[in-house]
């Protein structure tokens, strides 16, 4: 991270301007400023750096009063939720922080807010960041934390990523939650006197931190105010939504303290992961747009940011454990045929792996399957011009195996208590140096040996059992909180040493899917639910929060609901992301791959439209027996439809068929014509936003992808 200090003469004035960042009152007050924000923070005559407002940016010059502490500590009266709880050597659990300075800094390009607070009595400095991202609407919080003494440790028993006020009114939280294979359910509730928490405690989400907040009533997708965010982090999280009794809000996130804390010994620090917090008053679809644009834009890893995603094969549901070098071959080869770019070889390749119940942590090659390793196998694919990828379970290991046998105490346990296994496996513990080292000499080996391409990291276990006794007696409940810090440090290992492969995150499907993955994973997989009609809800609600070119979807065999889509349908499905394929093609009839190919050959000629260009959810499947998804181009001179047919009811017989069919498009350039294709007929920008269209598509379970060009 680039981190300078900006000195200028102009901050020596009374009131002066740098970029986004307004400075008055003897630079003691500020207007933190986005396109459609401000974020006001000021020092008060006793000290006290509190917030004045965040909302509208036309507020910008009002005076406001007092809405809180910058940063809320454990102290005093108890008038907000905590970002800072902590004990000193003497047993005191109180703190009152007063204000030292501050600075305007330069990350990475843009200007952040850097205000030092210390405590009144006890050696504990405490910094707090905001950086502002204009273009984005966001502002980014975070927090170090200093133990200044030359002796004494202080503990640190809460310490959250920042915090926000949101004026008085009557609001609506929507945030998203689920289980395995039905990730990322909305949820919208009224947020009354109290607190609302949402939270993960054993690594596992299957939602998201990702939350809004509305007025009451206000539903429009392109007007009205919404304040949003989401944590920068993989491990255990919380986010706490507290209304006070006259109608304002307090948001506080972070890192989850249940069963965790921090001793900070003298002369040491610690900083939180970011918190992104952001307002929009046009709307949830140009909030979408905001948080999208920054995951694609700022987020992702560098190498592979703006490169367009291939489209995939995994063998899983073909082979599942059951992997050979002939057989893969005979699948590389009709993939080929078919379109695909890169091949990827599932679970089953490595020693000991003949079900689940075996092998997970003996990281080398099953020479009964592949005598002369996986060389000659990755070599012949290559031959193909294909790419080759290969699956991954680094944090896994099966209490059968080699390394098990060899180093039981390398997992998550308690002594005098059970090992909880899931799915036949325990949780490494990544916090100890020697698994660090151990699991990448395993990967790093794996990789300069075959030219791997594509790396798929599972993590399928939920967390159970933390104990980490060999560690010192200070250290053993901050063992998460190392486990992700040293997860992210050897994927970014990996990805430094070997920085053309892809990464793809998947944890039982969506289970760990966050922005802090997001800077180390180019992929995610949403789900392992692969029915193409629960996959439209799925990805109708992923997309509300991350980019397209984020999210792998497999065409499968999978038909849970026995409708018995067609094969059009699921590649339909399939396509309004990162385009996948899991079946067995080497069964695949003539027709199925002719199918195959001529979608694929289509999903190539608008991939770059869907995975680089702006995604509006037209008509939601929670919301309609139909989905319409739209993506455009940055230019708006294109622009691609996905249109889903569910079920389909006779005309006015429920409230969805006494409405109009019409279909309102966004995000299109109002005075340019644009022509549809598939139904070949112009409309106007303003035609196709204002008044909209009756798509010619009826029937259950329909689907069909319509083509906007401009041709003005």
């Amino acid at each position: 991270m680039k981190l300078k200090v900006i000195t200028l003469l102009s901050l020596l004035l009374t009131t002066s301007v740098y970029g986004q960042i307004n400075i008055g009152n003897n630079r003691k007050e500020w207007n933190i400023m986005t396109n459609s924000s401000v974020y006001q923070v000021k020092v008060s005559s006793g000290g006290d750096v509190q917030v004045s407002y965040y909302g509208n940016k036309l507020q910008s010059d009002k005076l406001h009063g007092n809405m809180g502490a910058e940063v809320p500590v454990r102290g005093g009266h108890v008038s907000a939720l905590p970002v800072v709880e902590a004990v000193f050597p003497d047993g005191v659990r109180d703190m009152e922080l007063e204000y030292v300075s501050s600075e305007i800094l330069d990350t990475d390009d843009f200007e952040t807010l850097k205000i030092t607070q210390k405590d009144k009595f006890y050696p504990l400095t405490v910094h707090s960041y905001i950086r502002v991202l204009p273009d984005y609407d966001l502002i980014e919080k975070w927090v170090e934390v200093v133990n200044t003494a030359k002796k004494g440790t202080v503990k640190i028993e809460n310490l959250q990523s920042g915090s926000v006020f949101l004026p008085e009114n009557s609001y609506e939280l929507t945030h998203f939650a689920g289980v395995w294979g039905n990730e990322f359910r909305p949820n919208t509730t009224k947020l009354t006197q109290g607190t609302k928490t949402i939270q993960v405690k054993d690594f596992k989400s299957y939602g998201s931190s990702t939350f809004f907040i509305r007025p009451e009533g206000e539903n429009s997708s392109q007007l009205g105010e919404v304040w949003f965010g989401s944590l920068q982090y993989s491990g255990n999280w919380r986010v706490d939504f507290e209304k006070f009794f006259k109608g304002n809000v307090q948001v506080v996130g972070g890192i989850n303290f249940w069963d965790q804390e921090i001793y900070l010994k003298p002369g040491k620090s610690f900083t939180t992961p970011r918190m992104v917090f952001g307002y929009s008053n046009a709307g949830t679809d140009d909030v979408t747009l905001k948080l999208t644009s920054y995951i694609r834009e700022q987020l992702l890893p560098e190498r592979y940011k703006n490169v367009i995603r291939p489209v995939l094969y995994n063998s899983w549901y073909a082979t599942t454990f059951n992997v050979n070098e002939e057989h893969q071959l005979a699948l590389a080869k009709e993939a080929k045929e078919i379109g695909v770019e890169m091949f990827v070889v599932d679970d089953g390749w490595f020693k000991g792996r003949v079900n689940d119940k075996a092998g997970l942590g003996d990281w080398t090659v099953d020479k009964n399957k592949f005598p002369n390793g996986l060389k000659p196998m990755v070599d012949q694919i290559n031959a193909l011009g294909l790419d080759f990828g290969i699956w991954i379970e680094p944090e896994m290991v099966n209490p059968n195996s080699d390394l098990y046998r060899v180093h039981p105490d390398w997992v998550f346990h308690f002594p005098n208590r059970q090992r909880h296994e899931g799915r036949n496996q325990l949780m490494l513990n990544l916090a100890r140096e020697d698994v660090y080292q151990y699991l990448y000499k395993c990967f790093s080996e794996l990789l300069r040996e075959n030219n791997i391409q594509f790396i798929k990291w599972d993590m399928n276990k939920a967390l159970t059992d933390p104990g980490f006794m060999s560690a010192p007696s200070d250290e053993q409940r901050a063992v998460r909180i190392k486990y992700v810090e040293n997860l992210y440090r050897l994927v970014s290992a990996l990805r430094e040493e070997f920085p053309d492969v892809w990464f793809e995150n998947c944890s039982s499907g969506g289970g760990r899917i966050d922005m802090g993955m997001a800077k180390l994973f180019d992929f995610n997989w949403a789900s392992d639910n692969t029915d193409p009609v629960e996959r439209i809800f799925i990805q109708d609600a992923y997309l509300s929060a991350f980019p397209a070119n984020t999210m792998i979807s497999w065409v499968t065999h999978e038909d849970k609901h026995q409708q018995n889509p067609s094969l059009e349908y699921k590649f339909d499905v399939c396509m309004a992301g990162v385009l996948g394929v899991g079946e067995d093609i080497t069964k695949w009839n003539n027709e199925q791959k002719s199918i195959a190919r001529n979608k694929i050959t289509q999903y190539k000629e608008i991939r770059e439209i869907v995975q680089g260009g702006n995604a509006y959810r037209i008509i939601s499947p929670y919301n309609e027996n139909r989905s319409v998804l739209q993506y455009t181009s940055r230019d708006k001179k294109e622009s691609v439809i996905f249109y889903y047919q569910l079920s389909e009811y006779p005309k006015n017989v429920i409230p969805e068929t006494q409405r109009t069919t019409l279909v309102k498009l966004k995000g299109l350039l109002p005075s340019t014509k644009y022509r549809i294709e598939e139904i070949d007929h112009v409309y106007t920008g303003e035609y196709l936003m204002s008044v909209g269209i009756t798509f010619p598509l009826r029937g259950t379970y329909k689907s069909q992808i319509y083509k906007l060009r401009s041709i003005d």
